[in-house]
């Protein structure tokens, strides 16, 4: 088998087309970016950052607060992903993480992080899932002599009276014929 070759014709467009539509049934974008959101706030605490020479260690008291918001925040969104009907409570649980990493976790990850769970958490809360596309009933046949369409338009139909013959249409419960002779009872 040649580098030329495909593997299976079509294969990649398949699963491109399935991943397409199982991103388009779930927020997926809002997941992405918590789970992004998570990353910096995670790492910068351990992080040792080198400079020519001058090695500068950001590990703080704070290190665990940010590894438990940073693993919350991945949870969350992958939570976003797969189990679509909590949106609503992933979405503002991801902005509250994102709010409080800015004084536990290094300003929130340098404002990264915190920037992704905002934006992430906002995504998911205004996610709403589609509707689904309506059947379409079947075409009347419409054609008339010869094969022409026939004008037809449904909205200038017959219209039926609105009251039948001979029954009264006062829904007031005020009427003479009902007893209460134009005044209301209240018993």
């Amino acid at each position: 088998m040649s580098a030329e070759s495909p593997a299976a014709p079509g294969q990649f467009d398949r699963r491109r087309q399935q991943f397409r539509a199982w991103r388009g049934t779930r927020p997926f974008w809002a997941g992405l970016f918590v789970m992004i959101s998570g990353l910096p706030i995670m790492y910068f605490p351990y992080a040792h950052l080198k400079l020519g020479g001058l090695t500068i260690a950001m590990a703080t008291t704070a290190g665990a607060g940010s590894l438990i918001i940073g693993v919350l925040l991945v949870v969350l969104g992958i939570t976003l992903w797969f189990q679509k009907h909590v949106r609503t409570f992933a979405g503002v649980a991801a902005i509250m993480l994102g709010l409080v990493s800015l004084p536990v976790s290094n300003f929130g990850g340098f404002i990264v992080g915190f920037l992704f769970a905002l934006f992430g958490g906002a995504m998911a809360v205004a996610w709403a899932p589609g509707v689904p596309p309506a059947e379409e009933s079947a075409a009347q046949d419409t054609t008339g002599e010869g094969g022409a369409p026939e004008a037809t338009d449904y909205d200038t139909t017959l219209l039926r009276p609105v009251d039948p013959v001979g029954e009264p249409n006062d829904l007031s419960g005020t009427s003479p014929v009902n007893g209460a002779n134009g005044r209301h009872s209240a018993g």
